[in-house]
């Protein structure tokens, strides 16, 4: 097949959604299928809202016209435009759904720290471009081939917001790999690696953690924003991982600390709630102190070992080549 994934960034564009389209296109290839890669270049994203969306879109209808199967890694900047040329063309399109464009706009211009799962229940007054938004992505995502969202937890919430057709909307988790060798951590240095946005409640955590720090001063946060790479060296030797996110769908940087066998923090606002609430431990992300007494329940070496041990337990896989092939089945579907 001819293959085009649609997506805002791509290697080296540091991110989950640049890693998830670059493994994807590898095992694609891997499994003989042309693929073509489509993402924004460092000048359309420069270029003012409408503009750069429309320049995309003659960018990947070019690109579409020659594909028969078309992957979108996005709701908005990247579907609208995908969705709009595979109308036109008549071509199979699925639209990986990881996020909320729209929610996640909201809380960075708003400064108001609501939860996904409370969003759209409290009707938060929308200015002129975050209706526009509600609009477009209901269009992108009503007129999609397909829908796979990474977990039932924002499928079922996302469905009834969008009037979306269940017959076309699927699941399709994130990928779960193989156990990585790790190193003891040299202290008790817990990793938060994520962007400095709103939403990943930075600074409820850094007020939490400080608090937690006056009890324990042998705590340290290592905030960093690094490469993959460099992320990954810091897992394999961190103490522990921390995410109290004020929502988090299925968050990459939690299954790779898993892969270390690294005890976490996460939000329970999450799409990994269900799957991994045994695993480890799960916050109010809006309770400062909550997440204080979790950050001291680790620091906790009896507590600690227990984490530790079940995080290193957890062998539960989800392959490149599964989840390429679970799109390739949508591909076959009529």
């Amino acid at each position: 097949m001819k293959i085009l994934i649609a997506t805002g960034i791509y290697p080296p564009d540091i991110g989950g959604p640049a890693e998830y389209a670059k493994n994807l296109r590898d095992e694609f290839t891997r499994l003989g299928h042309v693929v073509v890669v489509v993402s924004y270049s460092g000048l359309e994203r420069n270029l003012p809202f409408g503009i750069r969306h429309l320049v995309y879109f003659f960018k990947v209808f070019v690109c579409a016209i020659r594909s028969d199967f078309i992957i979108t890694l996005d709701t908005f900047s990247v579907a609208v435009p995908t969705v709009l040329a595979s109308v036109i063309l008549r071509k199979k399109n699925v639209i990986r759904v990881s996020g909320d464009f729209l929610w996640e706009s909201y809380v960075e211009r708003s400064g108001e720290l609501v939860p996904f799962s409370k969003f759209y229940r409290a009707h938060p007054k929308l200015n002129f471009k975050e209706r526009l938004i509600f609009r477009f992505m209901k269009f992108a995502l009503r007129e999609a081939s397909f829908l796979a969202f990474n977990s039932e937890w924002q499928k079922n919430i996302m469905i009834p917001v969008y009037g979306l057709n269940s017959s076309k909307v699927f699941v399709i988790i994130n990928f779960f790999g193989d156990s990585l060798p790790a190193r003891e951590s040299s202290g008790k240095n817990f990793v938060w690696a994520t962007r400095p946005i709103k939403l990943k409640n930075g600074d409820v955590l850094r007020r939490a953690f400080a608090k937690a720090k006056e009890i324990d001063e042998t705590l340290s946060l290592d905030d960093a924003v690094t490469s993959h790479e460099k992320l990954f060296e810091r897992l394999s030797s961190c103490y522990a991982v921390v995410l109290p996110s004020i929502s988090e769908m299925s968050p990459n940087f939690i299954l790779d600390a898993l892969r270390f066998g690294k005890p976490f923090i996460l939000t329970r606002e999450s799409g990994l709630y269900e799957m991994l609430k045994d695993v480890g431990l799960f916050v109010d992300p809006l309770s400062s102190d909550d997440i204080t007494e979790k950050i001291l329940m680790l620091s906790d070496d009896a507590t600690y070992s227990v984490y530790r041990k079940k995080a290193e337990a957890f062998h539960f896989r989800h392959t490149w080549e599964e989840i390429a092939k679970e799109f390739l089945t949508l591909a076959e579907t009529k």
